[in-house]
């Protein structure tokens, strides 16, 4: 038996901001931003598109890809940064929309790694007989969290949602092995709190705050210690890079992608790209990207691919899978 993704979905808001309009906003222009980053424009909520509108409708897409209904569901995961509300949970509500009434549903935050960190937990679920199918999904709304004043950070993040159905079938492959990490004592280079605590013994003066992120701390972080757990993957496997047919990363930063490539001495070919059309999305990219890739028919039965995810925490991972 084999525990393997047999469907994904994805969506993204229809509105549209390029280069050129957000230099209407802040002091940026086109070539500075896909110089530094190698964003072209990402894809912004338009309201009405929170992260639970976005998560149904990429969770409805997968369940469609993968030939199922939602009642076969065992468990939902979303991972999130931008929940919509506190409580129910992003997961709870998406269980509502679609009608999967035998889901048990949690939320997980592990920022930018938060796709691969359900993945694990899906798995772990499956393999202690918990559950059988499960829907793992990341969705952000980025844009209420970002401080539009701010060229730094503004430029950088989109809104949208990727999904996938993970389900235990006969047959080899699915997933082979896994690695995860975190460095909470290097939390504070990419941040957004919370609400300020109100109550009868304490008046916080703090207004909302918006993402903050230390980008040569992060940019560093993430070319140091991705090659590194790639590098552990493989070896625990007994593989080389020849043998991996993409490495499906996390959307931040061109450069960090072409870095990581470098550094691993691979061809930049085998790391597909989608950030110049959405942006860093957090946990809904990897997702998206794996979407895409599955719907263009570019993944084949027995194709061996790692996704890597690095973000806030610190967090990050590397999952080993046979398509």
């Amino acid at each position: 038996m084999a525990i393997r993704i047999v469907g994904t979905g994805s969506y993204l808001p229809k509105k549209v901001a390029d280069n050129h309009f957000l230099s209407t906003i802040v002091d940026t222009d086109d070539e500075w931003i896909r110089q530094r980053t190698g964003i072209k424009e990402r894809h912004l909520s338009n309201g009405k598109e929170g992260t639970t509108y976005m998560a149904t409708h990429a969770a409805e897409s997968a369940l469609e890809n993968a030939g199922m209904s939602a009642d076969e569901l065992d468990m939902i995961i979303v991972a999130t940064v931008s929940a919509d509300t506190y409580v129910p949970s992003t997961s709870c509500s998406v269980q509502g929309a679609i009608g999967a009434i035998r889901a048990t549903c949690f939320d997980i935050n592990a920022a930018c790694s938060g796709f691969l960190f359900a993945l694990n937990t899906a798995y772990a679920y499956i393999e202690m007989g918990m559950a059988r199918t499960v829907l793992i999904a990341g969705s952000e709304t980025l844009s209420r969290e970002v401080d539009w004043s701010d060229r730094s950070s503004c430029i950088l993040f989109g809104d949208g949602a990727g999904a996938a159905i993970i389900r235990k079938e006969e047959g080899d492959g699915g997933l082979l092995a896994s690695i995860t990490g975190s460095d909470g004592s290097q939390g504070d280079v990419l941040t957004c709190k919370g609400r300020g605590i109100q109550n009868p013994f304490h008046q916080s003066k703090r207004k909302k705050d918006y993402l903050r992120m230390e980008g040569q701390a992060v940019f560093r972080f993430a070319v140091t210690m991705v090659p590194r757990c790639i590098k552990q993957i493989l070896k625990k496997t007994d593989l080389s890079a020849d043998d991996i047919k993409y490495f499906i990363l996390h959307q931040a930063n061109v450069r960090i992608l072409e870095l990581i490539a470098k550094r691993l001495n691979v061809d930049i070919d085998k790391f597909p790209m989608n950030l110049d059309r959405y942006g860093n999305t957090s946990s809904a990219s990897i997702p998206i990207l794996l979407d895409e890739l599955n719907r263009n028919h570019l993944l084949e039965r027995g194709d061996k691919i790692i996704l890597s995810g690095f973000g806030g925490g610190l967090t990050w991972g590397a999952v080993l899978l046979e398509w």
